[in-house]
């Protein structure tokens, strides 16, 4: 690991005994670690000189995935018990509803997904929230490989009550629904949009506390607000 650390110190290559040196590594150990990490493919020689190889940057970039999804969790914590309701972050991604990160609790516990989230985005306020963010054809399409099916009494009946309702939400105001994934619960979720990438931001809560999930929304709209910057970030995850 210091001979990686200290190869990736040097932009345009180092000699071995120069990464001897630095390292402290005897010359013979260095020549023999330098041999394994250049088959492994960690580091790869061009004239004498050794530079990071393509594994060293694969697992450089799984670094930053692996400390971005950890920011994304941790903000999502601080919201959980701040505003004291569970917490979602959701993208769409190659033509898929994906949740990204939950983050619950025994005081604020989520959504047992009974039904599949990716095959019932009508149903829920992430994935009408999600396709409210897509054009029509995109909506279409994912319409023609999800069709609207009703999965408690309140869930919208037909693609054509979807597309109307999707076509009436306003850019960055919530959505909400009410008991149409569970019944029992309320949920809103906050859009996020970054170029041509849809994501999401949502809560949720017990039907009988209700009329506290537009405050909470508002108030997740202005954390997010404040965090644009990370979110934005995470949504290369």
């Amino acid at each position: 690991m210091r001979l990686l650390e200290t190869v990736a110190s040097h932009p345009y290559g180092a000699p071995a005994k120069q990464l001897a040196r630095e390292t402290g590594l005897a010359l013979p150990t260095t020549y023999h670690l330098l041999r394994t990490l250049v088959h492994e493919g960690y580091l790869h020689r061009d004239k004498g000189l050794f530079f990071l190889g393509d594994a060293a940057e694969r697992l450089a970039r799984g670094g930053a995935q692996q400390k971005r999804r950890s920011m994304v969790a941790d903000t999502l914590a601080h919201w959980r018990d701040s505003i004291g309701v569970p917490v979602y972050y959701a993208m769409y991604r190659d033509g898929e509803i994906e949740v990204m990160c939950v983050s619950a609790s025994r005081q604020a516990p989520a959504v047992e997904e009974w039904a599949d989230f990716r095959e019932t985005g009508h149903a829920h306020a992430i994935g009408q929230c999600l396709l409210s963010q897509l054009d029509e054809e995109a909506r279409r399409d994912h319409l023609a490989r999800y069709p609207v099916r009703p999965i408690t009494p309140y869930t919208v009946r037909d693609d054509d009550a979807l597309l109307r309702r999707l076509a009436r939400t306003r850019r960055m105001e919530p959505t909400v629904e009410r008991q149409e994934y569970a019944v029992g619960t309320v949920c809103a979720a906050v859009p996020i949009t970054v170029g041509a990438t849809a994501a999401t931001v949502a809560i949720s809560l017990p039907a009988h506390q209700a009329d506290r999930l537009l405050p909470a929304a508002r108030r997740l709209q202005t954390e997010i607000g404040r965090h644009l910057g990370s979110l934005t970030l995470a949504i290369s995850i």
